[in-house]
């Protein structure tokens, strides 16, 4: 029958059901996806609720089973201690509608459950451990978030404590608890009583933390030897603990569990005989756990789907052998930059087999090589991208891809783009491959695995992506998200991967020479500090600048942190006008940070073609927008001259070449104009009109005649501030006038475009209801702020709301120009190659004879990508440089 383990020995498992409730509803409420159902029912405590269950059934053998849950707030512990669990945040009311549907889903599945009037849930689950150690069980589970429950361990006891999400789990017999603690797990209850336990409120002894209370129970073993023996303490310890022994003992005796409670059932009661199908089944579909659904199915039909055989290929002969078909792969690449790593091999995984190929094997079979190259045999992937450069380094391509579980689920849920695999499948009840570090190690012991590990860890990948792919294919298309995964998101990648592997080259000789003149600044102004302070010292050191500053020359103190002064740039700020001495600190930062961060940093990051070779996270940020790392290309600072001269060591990589630049004018107020259906900004864009010029003249109700840059320049913050949902007190730091003034800029605004603040109030209602916005595009971004009690929280979520669907469609905009572009040099078969895209711009290296025909091609596409109801405009410039391209 449906997950009954038939192998099991005489087994209880036993789980704390609220502190499992709990886990399951925050681990997903955080994420962005407070999930309910199309009718309004709240379900993500639910959903996590069953995964983990599913979890328990598949990894612990059983043949006994109970969820034991807290009856209510008032328990026997309030008798010896009013204050027990004060303090706590009451549970969230979308929480508690779901406690009834856990409830009924566990009668389905058929698993007892218990909760007893003034005992908690500890208390069932520790007396049941107890009885069931002298009635004959093998082995007792106890799962829980709970460590008081750890004092339950011994030779037929397992503790298994959740971490993260609600399949994460540490495992605790004896020797783990000692490992960890230090202490016996008898001792639990002891170390309770010394160090409190905040989430409890119990007090314990003040001033004694986990350290010192393990170190006195390595001394004196309990609590009431320590008690026994205080003339063996010596000063303020003795003192603490004198002074606080019943409280001390009472702490122990409230984190004690009570192993005696009177049980309305016995150990036959508990006994699992599988869940009541047709019912349950009813209840997902009710629920609308598709996912759910399908492993119930998936369960019953396995004994006619016997699992594929797998093994490690041997020779090259046995890879020209092979029947090639429609697979999903896994490319193995050890180390996180592809770009400098090593592919260790490729395992493939389809109806019929699955294998796992050596590179070194792979890379010389004709026939595997053509599998790969063909883009007719379809492929299923995770990060296509990483893959298909790592090839490229290898002269080696890889073509038919037409589906990227990481781009797809990052689609579904933008919170969701881990690189590690393990963590991206469990959002979607797969648990059956490893982390990454199980694999290789961490830190510095991380290495190389032995083959048939790592032959292991690429073939679970390729099977959880084949086994995943249509369920998530099934979601995008539910969500209407298929035609962003399938004509945005796969061929970006492409797009991506090309970039990346091209590079953009850089002068080394010119970044020398930055480098030699930065030095001289920093030199020169190290030597001023230090007039101005009267010594040298270490500039660099907060602890020694802090002394300087506040101690020597007596400036006022801002701000102190726990070791000293603090001296970061906001305190830095409001110092200027105090002395001299802070604008040489803070233009020292400032040239310090460029030389490290970008002179030094950029040499180090140059590969042996003299080009930097970025990779773009596709798959990172909840707007939509790339981000660039190992360097940050996009970063690179253009407000002061010395950031902007960094640009000048990127040159093209051939002589004679131009660097080109173009990007969108405004392209946020084109889109905030559009969504809110504003008619006098849609007609301003068509007319080509100053923006924020036709913005003061509305606004500020002046002639053009009596126009002032100021004006202008207040306009141009309101317009930009409005995108991001800036408050008055924003707009009052940027323009420097009173929060009163900078609200009636910001009423007046509203007033005057009206379409905008409509817009306002209705996306953020329409967030509220869905738990989520869209862009153009039907791109979602989740803002579980808007439920949170906290006001400034929410304040944060209706700005997100406001914001996201505007630079989100700008992000899909630019992503969108970049596949039309590169599809259009594609047709015309031009030299000129795409570097780089840095927010609304993007960067292109050209011959000189290719430069007129570039910059219509590319100004013309990027204004042609989409139709709003206002023009796209592209503006373009180019020199020799990335600096001259401006």
């Amino acid at each position: 029958m449906l997950w009954i383990r038939i192998d099991a020995m005489n087994t209880l498992v036993l789980i704390d059901g609220n502190s499992l409730m709990y886990r399951a509803y925050y681990a997903t409420a955080y994420s962005g996806n407070l999930m309910k159902t199309s009718t309004g029912i709240f379900t993500n405590a639910l959903y996590g609720f069953v995964n983990m269950m599913n979890k328990v059934l598949d990894d612990y053998n059983h043949t006994h089973m109970l969820v034991a849950f807290d009856a209510g707030k008032t328990t026997f512990r309030h008798e010896f201690l009013e204050s027990y669990k004060d303090g706590r945040k009451p549970m969230p009311d979308e929480m508690r509608s779901q406690i009834n549907l856990i409830k009924k889903y566990l009668d389905l599945l058929g698993v007892k459950r218990l909760e007893l009037a003034t005992y908690e849930a500890d208390d069932i689950i520790g007396t049941l451990s107890t009885q069931a150690k002298g009635d004959n069980f093998d082995k007792v589970h106890i799962i829980t978030g709970d460590k008081d429950l750890l004092q339950m361990v011994d030779e037929k006891t397992i503790v298994h404590i959740t971490r993260k999400g609600v399949t994460d789990i540490e495992s605790f017999d004896e020797a783990a608890v000692f490992a960890k603690y230090e202490v016996s797990p008898q001792q639990i209850v002891d170390l309770k009583g010394l160090m409190g336990d905040p989430s409890d409120n119990l007090p314990g002894i003040p001033g004694v933390g986990e350290k010192t209370a393990i170190k006195l129970l390595k001394q004196f073993t309990t609590v009431e030897n320590l008690v026994a023996h205080t003339d063996e303490l010596k000063g303020k310890m003795r003192e603490k603990v004198e002074a606080n022994v019943e409280q001390a003992i009472l702490c122990k005796r409230m984190a004690t569990i009570h192993k005696e409670v009177p049980l309305p059932l016995t150990f036959d009661d508990l006994r699992y005989e599988g869940p009541h199908v047709e019912e349950l089944m009813a209840f997902f579909k009710e629920m609308e756990f598709n996912a759910f659904l399908k492993k119930i199915k998936m369960e019953e039909s396995k004994e006619s789907k016997p699992q594929l055989p797998i093994r490690i290929i041997q020779s090259e002969q046995e890879l020209d052998q092979l029947t090639y078909q429609d697979s999903a792969i896994h490319v193995e690449v050890f180390e996180e930059n592809y770009h400098r790593g090593t592919i260790l091999g490729i395992a493939v995984v389809n109806q019929e087999e699955a294998y796992y190929a050596p590179f070194e094997l792979a890379k010389k079979s004709e026939a595997f090589l053509s599998f790969l190259s063909c883009s007719t045999y379809k492929k299923s992937i995770f990060d296509v991208k990483r893959s298909r450069v790592a090839l490229m380094w290898e002269g080696l391509p890889l073509e038919g891809v037409d589906f990227d579980l990481l781009l797809a689920t990052y689609i579904l849920n933008p919170t969701n783009g881990s690189r590690e695999f393990k963590k991206v499948v469990m959002h979607y009840d797969y648990d059956g491959v490893s982390y990454d570090e199980e694999v290789y190690g961490k830190g510095a012991k991380r290495a190389v695995a032995a083959p048939e590990k790592v032959a292991r860890y690429a073939i679970d990948i390729a099977t959880a992506v084949f086994k995943l792919k249509n369920q998530i294919l099934e979601q995008l298309r539910e969500q209407g998200q298929l035609e962003l995964f399938e004509e945005m998101e796969m061929p970006l990648a492409d797009v991506l991967a090309t970039m990346e592997f091209n590079g953009m080259a850089l002068d080394l000789n010119g970044l020398e020479e930055m480098g030699e003149t930065l030095k001289s600044r920093l030199v020169a102004l190290e030597s001023s500090i230090f007039e101005q302070a009267g010594m040298s010292f270490n500039i660099n050191s907060p602890k020694q600048l802090g002394e300087v500053l506040f101690e020597k020359l007596s400036l006022p103190v801002i701000k102190k942190t726990k070791t000293g002064y603090s001296t970061n740039a906001d305190v830095l700020e409001k110092l200027c006008d105090e002395h001299p001495i802070i604008h040489l600190i803070m233009e020292y930062r400032t040239l310090s940070k460029l030389y490290s961060t970008y002179i030094e940093g950029l040499k180090k990051a140059c590969y042996d073609d003299g080009k930097v070779h970025t990779i773009f996270n596709q798959a990172l940020t909840q707007t939509g927008r790339l981000s660039s790392v190992e360097p940050n290309l996009q970063n690179i600072p253009i407000r002061l001259e010395e950031g902007r001269m960094i640009r000048k060591a990127f040159v093209p990589s051939q002589e004679g070449w131009l660097i080109l630049g173009a990007d969108y004018s405004q392209i946020e107020l084109r889109i905030l104009a559009h969504i809110s259906n504003t008619e006098s900004l849609i007609e301003a864009f068509k007319q080509g009109d100053d923006i924020h010029k036709k913005t003061a003249m509305d606004v500020f109700k002046v002639s053009e005649e009596e126009m002032t840059s100021d004006l202008r320049r207040s306009a141009k913050a309101i317009n930009f501030g409005i995108i991001y949902g800036m408050s008055a007190f924003g707009l009052s730091e940027n323009l420097n006038i009173t929060q009163k003034e900078a609200k009636k800029y910001i009423d007046h605004y509203l007033e005057t475009y009206s379409g905008i603040h409509q817009y306002m109030e209705d996306i953020v209602k329409e967030a509220k209801y869905n738990g989520y916005v869209s862009t153009l595009f039907n791109r979602r971004r989740y803002i579980p702020e808007l439920t949170q009690k906290n006001y400034a929280i929410r304040q944060f979520g209706e700005r997100t709301a406001m914001n996201a669907p505007i630079q989100g469609t700008a992000a899909d905009i630019i992503k969108k120009a970049m596949i039309d572009v590169s599809r259009m040099m594609q047709e015309k078969k031009v030299q000129s190659r795409l570097l780089l895209q840095v927010h609304d711009e993007l960067i292109f290296e050209v011959p000189e004879n290719e430069l007129e025909l570039m910059i219509e091609l590319v100004t013309k596409t990027m204004e042609d990508v989409v139709e709003l109801k206002v023009p796209l405009k592209a503006d373009y410039s180019y020199g020799p440089t990335w600096y001259d391209a401006k």
